[in-house]
């Protein structure tokens, strides 16, 4: 995978406020506005519409047109789009990046009587196919068909070295408000959530920047501007920010992607039984081990000879 080349590095001494204006103007060209819609036929007529179900949050993965985003924003929808912005600076600051020998992906404009470091944004829509999902750890891969001048791949980082405390930002698109920043800091590790499957997602990170629906899909980023998570849950009793927002770390999300990619779905190996759960056993007087119930007939479990249980 390409990563964004960080043509306004980060400078470790900078102030905290300008740092964080500095990483967000780098950041937000790669975080992207998903719409979902779903089709419903006209009460007057035979016409089959495109009605909107929802939105979300996503980020572009490579230059290929990659977008990585929840799988629960994309499930119910037959059809989605992605908006994309695309970064547009002046002619001198054009001039100046390819002089440097370096590739300027965002499209020049004059835009006179503007302080030259200010830039500007541009959108641009694409409508959007699923390549793959993976709905057990709620990750999904879109493909828009979009040029390269218009993708800007996020700075991926690691997520094995995370300590609590330590600084955090999210870019997503709440309540529909695209590209929204609010920053805060790791308060957890290892926690466990459930995915859409309903299955545990483990070892996820929990942060206390304001996460709310719409946040979904979109980036966790450190201090540096580099991709640490993916935003995914809060936990909340009235369903807004309460301070408590979980996201998928970066490695566990970079292994599914790029399988995604490769074979458009996920392959996880299984026994192939049933079993009683541990409190149930445990009334059974069952503190060793496994109850096995049943064992189908074509799963690896039976080829290896094990049998369920019988009265």
């Amino acid at each position: 995978m390409k990563a964004l080349s960080d043509s306004n590095p980060i400078c470790v001494n900078e102030d905290p406020e300008a740092r964080r204006i500095r990483v967000f103007d780098r950041v937000a060209p790669s975080v992207v506005h998903i719409d979902t819609f779903i089709q419903q036929r006209d009460a007057f007529s035979t016409n089959v519409m495109e009605v909107p179900l929802g939105t979300g949050s996503g980020f572009v993965w490579d230059d290929k047109g990659h977008i990585v985003t929840n799988y629960h924003v994309v499930r119910n929808g037959k059809s989605a789009q992605v908006a994309i912005l695309t970064r547009v600076v002046e002619d001198n600051e054009s001039s100046s990046a390819s002089a440097g020998g370096g590739s300027v992906k965002s499209r020049s404009k004059k835009t006179s009587g503007k302080d030259s470091s200010v830039t500007n944004y541009t959108r641009s829509v694409y409508k959007a196919r699923v390549v793959g999902s993976d709905p057990d750890k709620d990750i999904a891969v879109l493909k828009v068909d979009a040029p390269v001048f218009d993708l800007f791949p996020i700075e991926v980082g690691t997520s094995k070295n995370l300590k609590v405390g330590q600084s955090a930002l999210a870019i997503g698109n709440p309540f529909g408000l695209d590209h929204t920043l609010t920053a805060g800091i790791l308060s957890g590790m290892g926690r466990e959530v459930r995915s859409p499957s309903g299955r545990p997602i483990s070892n996820v990170i929990q942060m206390d920047a304001a996460i709310n629906p719409g946040n979904s899909g979109g980036p966790l980023l450190d201090s540096s501007g580099k991709l640490i998570g993916m935003n995914t849950a809060i936990y909340s009793p009235s369903g807004g920010s309460a301070g408590i927002g979980f996201a998928i770390p970066v490695d566990t999300l970079s292994y599914i992607v790029d399988t995604l990619i490769r074979d458009g779905r996920i392959i996880r190996p299984v026994i192939g039984i049933s079993y009683l759960e541990s409190k149930q056993a445990k009334a059974l007087g069952i503190t060793k081990g496994v109850l096995v119930l049943d064992v189908p007939t074509s799963s690896p479990a039976a080829r290896a000879g094990m049998r369920g249980t019988k009265r």
